[in-house]
């Protein structure tokens, strides 16, 4: 179990997901793609839901069950909203505009019945419904800008039926822009719209505009009653731009602006769910300038809003954020106390409360759900220490909660948990009430060793030996020293902070209690713990330590030495071997003692470095000069290799006399034997005579260049590493991936392995050093990166995705998927890996190798999990199934988006290029069947089919620089793409090439209609003309595409071309141009005919004209007289 990272500051709330609603759309059947809910509003008693097909469901909301359906035939519901005073009341707005109001009559056990039907906004878009606070009236605002009431007259307020008003409609206002939000509280009506926000006194009729400053968005505005305000009036809350609001008073005058702009910054809180484990990123992003589109009060002091990122709740009066959460594609949000029902752009309803962490742990706790319960308190550690919570959440429970974990599953966990617990009440806390309570729950008794062992009564479901005794836990001695050492720390800073308070008081009785305990351990803990007991083995095992760490060169022990090593190593799980000889136990025994001591040495030297590493990276003459930073990563790069190296030789025997034999050779893979295997003989010569003379450090750094695992990766950690130094190593070999440090230079043993490396192309080292530090690779940004940098070199791919697969072997699922169908291994896809988890890779790898194409025209649902670049890779050697993965994926959206869907893919740019060759290359006629040997255009060659012509043209569509376009158009003419070439030359403005290849072409429809290519000048009419006069006088016949002379386009003759230049410029000055180019002779009689009508409508046009100007001049005449 991983572990879990403590949220720096103490957040009092979050929000929780207890529960899921789907099954009840399930059973509603709301789920599907043709009825989905599309509006939701929530009472004491109702959850109101509407949908697509017009149908109202009304579920009670003790059980959820439904209840009640009402159905509308005017259209989808838009607007829903249930009266707060009265259950029995719910009012809802059609698609039509119309607003029908129910009385369900639940208390006389009656039908529902509409008791109004208001057509005051039909045909427009009702997007505000709000009911009056004490009467029945209900207020409703459309899109431009009108706001009405309906006032309802029911039995309920009279004993006479006929007592119903005539017109129970009242127009209130019309405001300048579309109604965002409506609100209403004592005789007051807040309307807020895209530019402003309104406050109308309803029984005085009364307006007044709120502040001076406009806006142009979807802002919200609510009410803030007085009660929670901390004064005798309530307040106002209007969104502003900017992540800002304004505090109103009740009569409308702004009293001041208040900024979350920069206390936005903050990472989200996560949210509890049972969807999945909480997450918590810890890096601060940039001030967040937000606009809210609806304010909403919330719980006491609390302003509730959303954007598209998440749910943001605010304490106005304080200026503070009380939380924001990422809950992506909000549509809408119902609030009911502190439940949210948050209803989605897909339909799905979610569920959301607002606790304090302590009522959600408790509630986590009644559920049984033990590991969701722990991950939340081990987050949220600052919280659950402070006063307040400890009322709620007790050490007794927090004890349970680490009973009911599993130790091998969640060591990690119980951890914490048992940090968490010392953090209750600090150690020098202890006082004469304290040793009572250890007298009373608790009895103690010294073993033969001097330590102290507690039995406690708190436990009752665990037995003494399991809670106290010390073989019985499964960590290892050097784990619990360094949690031991490591807790120590904590308790003294909080000894030195309680003792800078009260000196006197405490320490007296802190030294009396210390002065009879051996080792230093203090009286009055808690809970009997293995952390505690273990401060006695830590003063043993450093004078062993500090004795064997001078014999280290010799590689020599003493018998003493031995006693203890073996001593210290029974019950330890060992670490696996790379070589396995035969020797006698003895001296396998300080073999491994002293591997032991090296690995130890080994990562202090590490950490330092590491620390020293990072330091270095804050300062900006470093981070962003790459030759400083590759520096500072190739000196790091060299202690992780020889720390590691030392590692390896923990699992290599000596043989006879040799103490140790390094083994020199450098495994390589097949590739990489070829490269090397000119060189083999003088690797050899270097070889031994560096093992004579190079020393014990030129050793361990021709040791650090081996490969240890052979063809294996490292997918899991050799050593137990803290978490922050695991942090540390994990950004640091991120880098030198990224910016290739991929070995360090070795200067030491006589240039042998600076040759050998010389002779080692990138991608072996990358391959190798990806198989070498896996376990240490933060895996999303080594996948891009390998991506970027390696685009051309598969095999770095295929070695990244062969880890992934390690990785991924362990689990169920993948293996499953050796023996389902596709349908099969897709919903183990879907349902076994999270969406942002690099395995999906791995899993979709394993699906393509076993069904191809098929499993990628099905990863298009998964996107953007999987990315285009990923399924690029994937298929790296089928470069055709990608191409129709990509022409999938981008039709897979509605036609209007495909442009802008498509451009959103091309990242980086130079995608466009290699994807437009793809798109030419594949699924195309022959380059034979659309260039001759001239490369000029074969006759109407432009209408062979293209399989992929749509994607080509949204390629070339697509705005782009200058030379890029050139690129493309030199592409799409070397293939014979020509509709594509003539778009690229009319934005090229190459509109010469265009005739030319178009008259190749042999169609004239390319030159009629609304999208021809039609001469803009004098100049270029000539040019055609010109080009035809050039052709030859007999050339061959040309058949069309389907071999028949009579069912091709229409050619490009001198006849067709004559016609297009008198439509376009008048039959005269037509015919003067051509007989200036000498072509007048060759014309028939359809053209004179032509000229002849053109003529005669040009004149009845003239005239027509003519007569219309002379009635327009008599007309102001007359009015002028």
């Amino acid at each position: 179990m991983t572990f879990v990272p403590v949220i720096p500051e103490t957040y009092s709330h979050v929000l929780a997901e207890f529960e899921s609603l789907d099954p009840l759309l399930t059973a509603l059947r709301l789920d599907s793609s043709r009825l989905k809910c599309t509006s939701i509003a929530v009472s004491r008693k109702w959850l109101a839901l509407g949908s697509t097909g017009g149908g109202l469901n009304l579920i009670q909301k003790d059980g959820w069950k439904q209840r009640l359906f009402l159905s509308h035939r005017e259209g989808a519901i838009s607007q829903i909203a249930c009266c707060s005073h009265d259950d029995d009341y719910v009012a809802v707005a059609t698609s039509q505009g119309l607003v029908v109001v129910w009385e369900l009559n639940q208390e006389r056990r009656g039908k529902p019945e509409r008791i109004h039907v208001s057509s005051e906004h039909k045909g427009r878009k009702v997007t505000a419904l709000c009911w009056d606070t004490a009467v029945l009236r209900v207020f409703v605002g459309d899109h431009v800008g009108k706001v009405s009431a309906i006032k309802l007259n029911t039995l309920k307020q009279t004993k006479a039926a006929a007592s119903f008003v005539m017109f129970p409609v009242q127009t209130i206002t019309t405001v300048d822009s579309c109604v965002v939000q409506l609100d209403y509280l004592d005789g007051r009506l807040l309307v807020s719209s895209l530019t402003r926000s309104f406050l109308c006194d309803t029984e005085r009729e009364k307006f007044w505009k709120i502040g001076n400053k406009e806006r142009d968005g979807e802002y919200g505005a609510c009410f803030f009653p007085g009660k929670f305000a901390g004064g005798q009036q309530p307040l106002i809350y209007c969104a502003r731009p900017g992540s800002r609001m304004w505090e109103v008073n009740f009569d409308g005058e702004v009293l001041s602006t208040h900024q979350f702009k920069k206390l936005l910054s903050l990472p989200p809180l996560p949210v509890i769910t049972t969807r999945s484990k909480p997450q918590y990123d810890h890096t601060v992003g940039s001030s967040q300038s937000l606009s809210f589109p609806k304010l909403l009060h919330l719980s006491e002091h609390c302003v509730l809003t959303w954007t598209e990122k998440g749910i943001y709740i605010f304490i106005p009066q304080n200026v503070e954020v009380l939380l924001w959460s990422e809950v992506k594609d909000i549509q809408d949000v119902a609030v009911y106390k502190n439940k949210l029902f948050c209803l989605h752009f897909d339909g799905k309803i979610s569920l959301l409360s607002l606790l304090s962490v302590e009522r959600c742990v408790e509630r986590l706790l009644r559920g049984g759900l033990w590991d969701l319960a722990a991950h939340t308190c081990c987050l949220f550690q600052n919280s659950i220490i402070t006063s307040r919570a400890r009322k709620t959440l007790t050490v007794d429970k927090l004890e349970h909660l680490k009973s009911q974990l599993d130790l091998t599953t969640y060591s990690e966990l119980i951890s914490q948990l048992d940090e968490l617990i010392l953090k209750f009440e600090p150690l020098d806390s202890a006082c004469s009430s304290r040793r009572s309570s250890i007298s009373s729950h608790e009895s103690f008794s010294i073993l033969d060793s001097g330590i102290y062992r507690i039995i406690s009564s708190r436990r009752g479901s665990q037995s003494d030996e399991d809670s106290c005794s010390l073989p019985s836990q499964t960590f290892s001695e050097d784990e619990r020293l360094k949690e031991f050492a490591s807790q120590q720390e904590e308790e003294q800073l909080e000894h030195g902070c309680h003792s800078d308070r009260s000196e006197g008081l405490v320490m007296p009785e802190t030294d009396k209690n210390e002065a009879f305990l051996p080792f230093s351990i203090s009286l009055p803990f808690r809970s009997p713990s293995p952390l505690m007991s273990l401060q006695a083995v830590k003063e043993s095992v450093s004078s062993f330590v500090r004795k064997t760490t001078e014999k280290i060169g010799t590689l020599h022990t003493s018998p003493e030495l031995k006693e203890t090593f073996e001593s210290k190593d029974v019950g330890q799980v060992h670490e696996e071997e790379v070589s396995a000889v035969i020797c006698p136990l003895k001296e396998d025994a300080e073999e491994k003692g002293i591997h032991q001591l090296l690995e130890e040495d080994g990562l202090q030297e590490l950490t330092a470095v590491t620390a020293e590493a990072m330091t270095k990276l804050l300062d900006p003459l470093v981070l962003f000069e790459p030759k400083s930073l590759r520096t500072v990563l190739r000196k790091w790069l060299s202690q992780l290799e020889k720390t590691f190296a030392l590692k390896d030789l923990a699992g290599i025997s000596s043989t006879n006399s040799l103490p140790v034999k390094l083994n020199l050779d450098v495994h390589l893979s097949k590739s990489e034997e070829k490269v090397l295997d000119e060189d083999s003989e003088e690797e050899k010569r270097n070889s031994c005579s560096t093992e004579e003379t190079g020393g014990h450090i030129a050793c361990e750094s021709v040791r650090s260049l081996s490969e240890p695992l052979g063809e294996l990766f490292r997918i899991c950690s050799p050593y137990t590493i803290a978490n922050g130094l695991q942090k540390d190593l994990v950004e640091l070999t991120t880098l030198c991936l990224e910016l290739n440090v991929l070995t360090c230079v070795v200067d030491s043993i006589g240039g042998h392995v600076d040759h050998a490396l010389q002779q080692l192309s990138p991608q072996i080292l990358a391959c190798r050093f990806l198989k070498k530090y896996f376990f240490l690779l933060n895996l999303k940004r080594a996948k891009e990166s390998i991506k970027l940098s390696y685009a051309n070199s598969p095999c770095v791919w295929d070695t990244f995705v062969e880890g992934l697969k390690e990785m991924a072997s362990s689990n169920l699922a993948y293996v499953e998927m050796e023996r389902g169908d596709l349908s099969t291994g897709l919903q183990l896809l879907d349902g076994s890996v999270s969406s942002d988890s690099p395995l999906l890779i791995a899993f979709a790898s394993r699906l393509y190798d076993r069904f191809g194409e098929s499993a990628l025209r099905a990863f298009i649902k998964f996107y953007p999990s999987i990315s285009p670049s990923d399924i690029a890779q994937l298929c790296h050697h089928h470069p055709a199934q990608f191409l129709a993965y990509l022409d999938s994926l981008v039709k897979s959206r509605p036609e209007d988006q495909w442009p802008s869907f498509l451009e959103f893919l091309l990242q980086p740019e130079s995608l466009r290029l290699d994807w437009l060759l793809l798109a030419v290359s594949h699924d195309a006629p022959p380059v034979t069947s659309t260039v001759d040997d001239e490369g000029h255009p074969r006759p109407h060659s432009h209408l062979l089919s293209w399989g992929y012509s749509q994607l080509i043209l949204l390629l070339i569509k697509l705005p782009a620089d200058f030379t890029t376009k050139e690129k493309m158009t030199d592409i799409c003419r070397s293939y014979g793409f020509w509709p594509g070439y003539l778009t690229l030359c009319l934005e090229l403005e190459r509109r010469r090439e265009a005739f030319i290849n178009i008259v190749y072409l042999n169609d004239i429809s390319l030159m009629e209609g609304d999208n021809g290519w039609i001469p803009e000048t004098l100049e270029e009419w000539k040019l055609l003309l010109h080009l035809l006069q050039n052709k030859s006088t007999r050339p061959a016949p040309q058949e069309s595409l389907n071999g028949s002379l009579s069912d091709g386009p229409a050619p490009i003759n001198v006849e067709n071309v004559a016609l297009l230049l008198a439509k376009a410029m008048g039959p005269d000055r037509a015919w003067s141009l051509l007989q200036e180019c000498g072509l007048a002779l060759d014309l028939s009689a359809k053209f004179t005919r032509t000229c002849d009508i053109l003529r005669i409508a040009e004149r009845r046009q003239r005239a027509l004209i003519q007569g219309m100007l002379e009635k327009c001049d008599r007309f102001l005449w007359s009015q002028q007289a």
